[in-house]
């Protein structure tokens, strides 16, 4: 009866999170047709809209671990878990694409965003050092960084240009119908994110697992799927302006959530560094991110395949440490 329960917990994540990842690659059409249809830039739309869309799981489910399930750990560990995630989503399906992802040198606004994450993960990694670990008026001094960080990286998104594409004419639906199907589409990515997060914490407690990594491989693999899944069906439109930005936008959104889920958290601050394995992961990004920073500045082939096998093996080596 009781493993009759536990499969069935199993069961209803892989529905959930197969529902996240088929909605995403819905957003990532309709982001692309906004792509034709607009001349807002790839680097606007994949850097905000798309990865504002993509991340809302990432958003829900750390204010659900944190408000409603009291648990800081599940929370950090999902932000920092999807981030590696979604950098190692970048490293393999670049491998994949190389041959044409290899001509591919990422906008000056993306790599000001690249900066700007890099900045997030020192912050946090100042606080686990016991430095930046203090608050004013009861917010984490690093949250307000946070926050500050995200701020400049949507100005410096927003600067850019785009064009409006002449194959626009071959979509058939309108724009107003665009937004609309990708509003519908957003909502449908909210009530599953929130399932996943309950879902999440029951697994983490029939496995016995820690708090900050039940959160990075449940609940920040889970949250991700739509990042994942957008990549590819972009990647395979070798619309790689939009893929990147929709990552490296997720990641610095990503951290705007953890500043506002420490607003929202009441009983302390969500910097929680119990679990052993939540360290490792920051480690492991601050050095996938350094690695990805070259992928995008560069247009080497061979110093991008190694930089991409460089960031897989971060992720690797979170999981054996």
């Amino acid at each position: 009866m009781i493993m009759d329960i536990v499969y069935l917990v199993y069961l209803r994540y892989l529905i959930v999170a197969i529902g996240v990842t088929w909605l995403s690659i819905k957003a990532a059409d309709y982001v692309d047709w906004l792509d034709k249809k607009t001349s807002l830039s790839g680097a606007f739309i994949g850097g905000i809209m798309l990865s504002a869309v993509t991340s809302l799981p990432e958003l829900l489910t750390s204010i659900s671990s944190t408000v409603f399930l009291d648990q800081p750990g599940l929370c950090i560990g999902n932000i920092l878990g999807s981030d590696l995630f979604n950098t190692l989503i970048l490293g393999v399906f670049g491998l994949v694409f190389i041959k044409n992802f290899a001509h591919y040198r990422a906008s000056k606004s993306h790599q000001m965003v690249m900066a700007l994450v890099f900045l997030a993960y020192f912050a946090i990694t100042l606080n686990y050092r016991g430095i930046l670990k203090f608050s004013i008026a009861s917010v984490s001094v690093t949250s307000l960084l946070l926050l500050l960080f995200y701020g400049l990286s949507v100005r410096y998104l927003s600067q850019e240009e785009g064009n409006v594409d002449e194959a626009c004419d071959e979509i058939s639906l309108s724009l107003k119908q665009i937004i609309i199907r990708f509003v519908i589409v957003s909502i449908g990515i909210i009530f599953l994110s929130i399932r996943i997060s309950y879902l999440t914490d029951r697994i983490s407690v029939i496995n016995h697992l820690g708090k900050g990594l039940a959160g990075a491989l449940f609940m920040g693999i889970a949250t991700s799927l739509p990042e994942m899944a957008s990549t590819i069906a972009l990647f395979r439109k070798r619309n790689y302006d939009i893929a990147v930005g929709n990552i490296v936008g997720s990641n610095i959104f990503n951290m705007l959530i953890l500043s506002i889920a420490d607003f929202c958290y009441r009983k302390g601050d969500v910097y929680d560094y119990s679990d052993p394995k939540t360290p490792i992961m920051l480690y492991c990004g601050l050095t996938a991110l350094i690695f990805l920073g070259v992928v995008l500045q560069f247009k080497n082939k061979y110093l991008k395949i190694l930089c991409l096998v460089g960031i897989i093996s971060c992720y690797i080596a979170f999981l054996v440490l």
